[in-house]
């Protein structure tokens, strides 16, 4: 039975609420009457009953955007608009006006985004009298919610001003009442009520403020964004780290067969020029002179002496379908006519690089998102100017320019070498190993001479040729190199072509180039003959 009595009381209270809160009418012409209710959604419920003296009329601009602070506005929406007597309205996106003749009209519409947060209270603002085009001789008003405020604030006067109301008191009821006479035209009555946190849900929309302070101050949607900014940068850092860890891991060399059925043959088809870019991502003197080697190896270039410390390359077959586009650069370059003095040699571009990205050992991933990176910087300070001088929001920009600024600056600590180059790079770590410790005299007479020659190319681009020629030069067992034409027979003719492919290194190397095998993987640089 209590309990049915506790639920009863309150539905009561609830019903007589509107015939306690019945509209006055305005005492004195020129004046008005305000009823303020906040219903339980929220929303804001307002009546007003103007008086306007005969013959004239009364015009009442309420703006729908109001400051809130130094950098944010605060939106609000009227809905459920009615006038009963004499006038007429009109709505725009900016403002509601209210134009109103002669007698008593009453004026009720309903209000969203009035109720706001702030430190465990809910702030309700309102502006009770502002926008009227002429002086108003009395306004009075009445603010209902469903608690009792805690507090109240109440200005008068020119928009901006801090001069409080006249009268502004919260009775023994728990109703609020403001009383405010001789308001000049274009002044206003602005009411601020606090509520127990929790009362009725915020409705309050906050947008920056047409300044460029308000432009660029921080809302809910620039904090998401720069969390998602964070979010983002971690996931990278975490993506780099990993990729540079594995392409700085110690790789462990895969065993590797030089021959298989008779013929040479490289890991995955790679050239001797490939070598450099694949181990340290850049090609240099010694990669271009293991290039030009293994052209003579494959009967492309004949090689003669001149002299004892000179050689001749001469053109022995044209280029075929067999070469690769750098190869064919290269045979081009250092063979434009029919032949060619070692010494007269020097360094060039061959497009090698490309070749290696072609065959996706390595990447150029690093280079486009830098320059991506660099776009989306200059996109993002566009994008600031733009939200500065338009809507707001300009950290957004900034949240765009620090993407690109991360991006730009993140893609080049990427590595180059893609996973099929991680793995080739096990393999020719395993042809170096091979190539510094030879076994020749476990070969046939064939199968040395073979052998000598075409992975002299490899011995050359992976530091180890001094080792490889010093294998295969023992007495007895000494090959002949098919493509060099010397005097010298047996180990002095092995131990010639060193001297040759330590001239080639030489010859390409610039003046500011310091000529050097494979550099992290810790080849040696090819010693003198």
């Amino acid at each position: 039975m209590r309990r049915t009595v506790f639920l009863v009381v309150p539905a009561l209270l609830l019903a007589l609420t509107p015939a306690a809160f019945a509209q006055d009418l305005p005492a004195l012409p020129q004046s008005a009457e305000v009823t303020l209710k906040v219903q339980r959604d929220g929303s804001l419920s307002v009546t007003e009953a103007v008086s306007v003296p005969e013959g004239t009329s009364m015009t009442r601009r309420i703006a729908l955007r109001a400051p809130a602070d130094d950098n944010q506005d605060r939106l609000l929406t009227v809905r459920d608009l009615s006038i009963e007597g004499a006038g007429s309205s009109e709505t725009s996106a900016d403002a509601v006006t209210l134009d109103l003749r002669g007698g008593t009209s009453i004026v009720q519409y309903t209000v969203d985004g009035a109720v706001g947060a702030g430190r465990g209270v809910e702030r309700v603002t309102w502006d009770l009298a502002g926008g009227w085009d002429t002086r108003l001789e009395l306004v009075r008003a009445t603010f209902a919610a469903p608690s009792v405020p805690d507090a109240l604030s109440c200005l008068a006067g020119p928009p901006g001003t801090v001069s409080p109301c006249g009268a502004a008191q919260i009775d023994h009821s728990g109703l609020t009442r403001v009383s405010v006479p001789n308001l000049a035209a274009g002044q206003r009555v602005e009411l601020t009520a606090e509520l127990p946190g929790g009362t009725v849900p915020v409705t309050e929309r906050l947008v920056p403020a047409k300044t460029v302070a308000g432009a660029i101050s921080a809302s809910a949607p620039v904090w998401w964004a720069w969390g998602a900014f964070a979010v983002l940068l971690l996931a990278a850092l975490a993506l780099v780290g990993f990729l540079r860890r594995r392409d700085a891991a110690p790789a462990v060399p895969l065993p590797v067969d030089l021959l298989s059925d008779g013929q040479f043959s490289s890991p995955d088809g790679v050239l001797p020029g490939h070598v450099g870019p694949l181990l340290t991502g850049r090609a240099g003197a010694v990669d271009l002179a293991a290039t030009v080697l293994d052209l003579c190896v494959r009967n492309y270039i004949w090689v003669s002496e001149d002299g004892p410390r000179d050689w001749v390359l001469v053109r022995r077959n044209p280029p075929d379908e067999q070469l690769g586009r750098f190869e064919r650069a290269v045979y081009e370059a250092v063979l434009p006519g029919e032949s060619v003095k070692v010494s007269s040699l020097h360094s060039f571009q061959t497009g090698v690089l490309a070749d290696v990205v072609r065959r996706r050992w390595l990447s150029r991933r690093g280079a486009k998102l830098s320059r991506a990176g660099a776009r989306l910087s200059l996109y993002g300070v566009f994008l600031t100017v733009l939200l500065t001088f338009t809507v707001g929001y300009a950290q957004l920009g900034l949240v765009v320019i620090a993407c690109g600024v991360v991006l730009s600056l993140g893609a080049r600590l990427l590595p180059a070498r893609t996973t099929s180059g991680l793995l080739l790079r096990r393999r020719l770590l395993g042809l170096r190993a091979r190539l510094a410790a030879p076994d020749p005299a476990r070969l046939t007479a064939a199968d040395r001479e073979l052998l000598f020659s075409r992975a002299l190319p490899y011995a050359l681009a992976l530091g180890e040729a001094d080792q490889w020629v010093a294998a295969f030069a023992a007495p007895g067992r000494s090959p002949q190199a098919y493509w060099y034409g010397t005097a010298a027979e047996g180990p002095a003719a092995v131990a010639a072509t060193s001297g040759f492919a330590t001239a080639l290194v030489a010859a390409f190397a610039s003046a500011d180039h310091e000529v050097r095998g494979i550099r992290p993987d810790a080849p040696r640089d090819p010693a003198p003959a």
